[in-house]
């Protein structure tokens, strides 16, 4: 199996762990870490399908750069490094504002969106 096949079966893997009902022992930070992890293994797996070898790194704007030499990204797309601070910062116990609901919820709607698109441009592989 081509290896880009397997990143965006794993960044589904994460959509759908993003997607998990929070409840009182499920915080939204780590529902978000999971979107971001989807659009970041989404991005990688898009690399490796133009044949680059993707960076060793959690930053998608680095990710987006380096599509960017590849495809046209539109400003939705784009949206997505919106969800950068979820790659770390928020990870764990700190000084940082609780993520709510809507916060969530559009991060969510951001990740799914991207991921869409990169399975478009990867001829729609899904599994």
């Amino acid at each position: 199996m081509d290896s880009y096949k397997e990143w965006l079966k794993r960044a589904r893997s994460s959509l759908e762990l993003a997607k998990t009902s929070s409840n009182e022992l499920v915080y939204y930070e780590d529902l978000c870490f999971q979107a971001q992890q989807a659009v970041e293994k989404g991005m990688k797996g898009l690399l490796m399908y133009y044949s680059i070898e993707p960076e060793k790194t959690h930053n998608l704007s680095v990710l987006l750069q380096e599509l960017e030499k590849h495809t046209e990204i539109n400003d939705e797309i784009k949206e997505v490094l919106k969800l950068q601070n979820f790659a770390v910062q928020t990870r764990y116990p700190g000084q940082y504002e609780q993520v709510k609901k809507e916060e969530y919820e559009k991060s969510l709607a951001i990740a799914e969106k991207c991921l869409e698109w990169i399975e478009e441009k990867a001829a729609s592989v899904r599994s």
